[in-house]
């Protein structure tokens, strides 16, 4: 495997397409205080970055911030989990790679993280979770990466990390970290693959033929 030791993805647009279910949310919670629908600048901004930067892009004024941060800690994301869709090949990936290299999730989720993989029944698989309440910097700085690096006594190159946005991108490059860009050829990676499971053509290149290198 080319000295990969560590398998680690963001979550997001990642191990689950979330767009139903965080557009359901952020929308409850404009509702609330009588506010438009989210548009898809915000709506762009909201599923790169971590809820509280979400929040304080839709709800710029300091007093209904802490409005909506109140309203949203009262009712809470579990409802929306079951509107998640995970990722197609997730299962069959996780499986594969469990018994063979460290697995770990860094993303700018907090609070949410623990109950979306718990609900969906994969806690199991990861060795690993960074969350942006594990770190004083979300991505896109290094630091949720270099969390993950240090934890396995492990150098950049022996991690492969997995992502679908321009922070992740930034946050792997800033770490030193081989980037593959899932479904989103309009952002800078080492790889670029549309499902997870061309990932054996990076991890196993001798059987697999379907992996894009960029590098």
């Amino acid at each position: 495997m080319g000295g990969i030791r560590i398998l680690t993805f963001d979550c997001d647009g990642v191990l689950f397409d979330t767009e139903a279910a965080n557009k359901a949310f952020y929308n409850q919670i404009l509702a609330r205080f009588n506010r438009p629908p989210m548009t898809e600048a915000q709506f762009a901004h909201a599923q790169m970055h971590t809820v509280d930067q979400a929040l304080a892009n839709l709800f710029p004024e300091a007093e209904s911030y802490a409005s909506a941060q109140a309203y949203r800690k009262e009712t809470g994301y579990e409802p929306f989990i079951p509107y998640m869709e995970m990722a197609p090949d997730l299962i069959d990936v996780l499986e594969k790679y469990q018994s063979v290299l460290s697995l770990a999730v860094a993303t700018n989720r907090s609070d949410t993280m623990g109950r979306v993989l718990e609900i969906h029944g994969i806690a199991h698989y990861f060795d690993l979770v960074v969350t942006a309440l594990d770190v004083k910097h979300p991505k896109p700085h290094p630091e949720p990466l270099q969390k993950v690096l240090a934890h396995f006594e492990a150098a950049p190159e022996e991690m492969i990390y997995v992502g679908d946005s321009s922070l992740d991108a930034q946050a792997a490059e800033a770490a030193g970290v081989p980037f593959v860009a899932y479904g989103n050829q309009e952002i800078t990676g080492d790889y670029h693959i549309q499902r997870l499971s061309e990932l054996d053509a990076i991890l196993m290149p001798a059987e697999g033929n379907v992996g894009s290198y960029d590098g």
